[in-house]
C-alpha cells in the first residue's frame, strides 16, 4: 500500500535573521513534513558559503538533498521537531 500523499506543500525554506539560520521543511518516512534549522555558520564550514542570509539560503538549496538526508537520520535516532542540524550532522554519511 502507498503511503497517503501530503495534503499541502511546505512554506518555501527562507532565511531567519534573529536567530541567522535557514529554516526549512522535510518529508519524513510517515509523509509528514518536519520542521528543522541549519545555522549560517553550518553552512559556511561545511560548504564554505558565505555568511550572509542570502548565501546562507543559496547553500541550502545547491545542497539540499543532503541537508534533508541528515534530517531525516536525525529522525531516525529520535530527534523531535523541529530538528536543528550541526555541521557534523550532515558530516556524516549513511551506512551501507
Amino acid at each position: 500500500m502507498n503511503a497517503p500523499l501530503p495534503a499541502s506543500p511546505p512554506p518555501e525554506p527562507f532565511f531567519h535573521e534573529d536567530s541567522g539560520a535557514v529554516r526549512f521543511w522535510v518529508l519524513d518516512d510517515e509523509q509528514h513534513f518536519v520542521g528543522a534549522s541549519v545555522s549560517k555558520e553550518a553552512l559556511h564550514y561545511r560548504f564554505q558559503s558565505g555568511l550572509a542570509g542570502t548565501e546562507a539560503l543559496a547553500s541550502y538549496r545547491l545542497h539540499r538533498s543532503e541537508i534533508d538526508a541528515a534530517v531525516r537520520r536525525r529522525i531516525a535516532t529520535g530527534s523531535i521537531e523541529p530538528v536543528m542540524l550541526r555541521e557534523r550532522d550532515m558530516a556524516q554519511t549513511p551506512a551501507p
